[in-house]
């Protein structure tokens, strides 16, 4: 269990093994659309009536609004509030589509942990990130790479 307070969480509060559930968030359609106008202006993400002959048999989220959502979700409950800058992500995957009024909840997975050799005041945490629909169908996987500072220096 995460600290409630975000801005007492450390590179501690993040064990090997633990899973921290998040949600719910919801995107209607015209959210998406008007993401996908002024971000991935693509018919299947902006024109109701396109999408809805098309492959995707109606609009679906741009995978990026998907990504947008997520983060709002990880900044709000996972992350720490004195964050350090992510050095990237691995393997980011739309398994299946976001359709309006679908409601998406997080699963964070650690996967490792590590203190840093070099800067001991911080840890790398390796996680699988998964966000689910309300029919436990995943719609989004991606395996980011924290800095997180710690509670206790050694080295």
């Amino acid at each position: 269990m995460l600290p409630l307070n975000p801005a007492d969480r450390r590179f501690e509060d993040y064990p090997v093994g633990a899973v921290f559930e998040f949600g719910s968030i919801s995107l209607t359609e015209p959210e998406i659309i008007a993401f996908a106008k002024q971000f991935d202006p693509q018919d299947m993400h902006t024109d109701p009536v396109v999408a809805a002959a098309g492959a995707t048999k109606g609009i679906i989220a741009s995978g990026w609004h998907t990504v947008s959502a997520m983060m709002r979700m990880l900044a709000d409950r996972y992350l720490p509030k004195n964050g350090l800058p992510s050095p990237g992500i691995d393997e980011l995957r739309w398994p299946n589509p976001v359709r309006p009024g679908d409601v998406l909840r997080l699963r964070v997975t650690i996967m490792d942990a590590r203190r840093s050799r070099s800067k001991p005041d911080r840890g790398l945490v390796f996680a699988l990130v998964e966000m689910l629909n309300q029919r436990d169908e995943v719609v989004l996987t991606m395996k980011p790479i924290n800095l997180i500072r710690t509670r206790t220096m050694t080295g």
